[in-house]
């Protein structure tokens, strides 16, 4: 399969290319498009058959469920069986945005999608080109990041063809996505809302709008959003996390490996990141995937702070440094 990439214009999108992008969704094919957290990879996401593709072209786990897109909180209960005032409460104040709510789904969702699982994962994104597709192509878009399965998620077209290239239809390139890391994912089927995921919606943000929130995914056995994987978001290369960069870099070199450090505050052989969480959050996977490179034996990254708001960063990192 040739994967077609098309330029598109990520604030205002020209009609023709969303056109043909719709047409590959609506035929059942696949798309990359950006978001503002990372590019997703879309496909109808009520029907099985469009859905499997994706965990053909990534290689995912059938256990590991999806996230569907929609273009409007309108469209919510064309996914879901009930709408808690919870999840109204926090689509008001973070929809469109990088908030995804967990809740009951309605039997029109596929079991693929949930991975067999009684709730939905439902997100409506604040992208110009992702809402364009999903309101072009007329169904809600499953879309996961448009990698390989816990391979670093892309933010960048290039990224995702060096994945996906040859096995997808198409890459709606719109540049760089301004977010760089995946969306928070709340359940809210309980009493009390639930981070399954935290993402770039810190928990002080969630908690001034509806109240205390616990954190953390309860053992289910199915598990009820993406995420939850010990090894995830990770370059080819290993990638070893450090409270004293510095100290392991050496370490590293001494033993006569090929070592590249991550941080905001090193001296030795490092690229520079920010020391602003949210900077920090829209580079990382860029940085990433540029030190992915195959010229280095190990990447050393500098742990960031133990803060509700590097809570997504850390999470992110500690899957991406995990062996399994």
């Amino acid at each position: 399969m040739e994967t077609s990439v098309l330029k598109v214009d990520p604030t205002n999108p020209e009609s023709d290319v969303i056109g043909r992008a719709a047409a590959v969704i609506r035929s059942g094919g696949l798309v990359a498009f950006p978001t503002e957290t990372v590019y997703g990879l879309g496909a109808k996401g009520l029907s099985a058959e469009a859905v499997a593709g994706i965990f053909n072209a990534k290689g995912r786990p059938s256990t590991n469920p999806l996230i569907l897109h929609v273009s409007d909180a309108s469209e919510v209960l064309n996914v879901a069986a009930d709408w808690p005032a919870t999840a109204q409460t926090l689509a008001a104040r973070f929809w469109p945005g990088p908030l995804t709510l967990v809740v009951p789904k309605r039997d029109s969702v596929p079991h693929i999608v949930t991975a067999g699982g009684p709730t939905v994962a439902v997100r409506c994104p604040n992208h110009a080109v992702a809402r364009a597709l999903i309101r072009a192509a007329g169904v809600p878009l499953a879309a996961p990041s448009a990698n390989r399965s816990t391979e670093l998620s892309p933010t960048r077209a290039g990224h995702v063809l060096k994945g996906l290239n040859g096995l997808i239809a198409m890459v709606l390139d719109g540049g760089r996505c301004s977010g760089g890391l995946e969306s928070t994912v709340v359940d809210v089927t309980g009493e009390i809302p639930r981070v399954l995921r935290p993402g770039l919606i810190t928990v002080p943000m969630l908690e001034a709008v509806c109240g205390r929130v616990e954190v953390g995914a309860k053992s289910e056995g199915v598990a009820r959003a993406p995420g939850q994987m010990a090894k995830h978001y990770s370059p080819r290369t290993p990638l070893v996390l450090a409270e004293d960069a510095d100290a392991e870099h050496r370490r590293l070199k001494d033993a006569g490996l090929r070592v590249i450090s991550l941080g905001y505050d090193l001296i030795y052989d490092y690229r520079f990141i920010s020391d602003d969480p949210a900077e920090y959050a829209a580079d990382l996977y860029a940085l990433l995937h540029e030190l992915d490179n195959g010229l280095y034996d190990q990447i050393v990254v500098e742990m960031p702070p133990d803060t509700p708001e590097w809570a997504a960063v850390r999470d992110r990192l500690t899957r991406a440094a995990a062996r399994e």
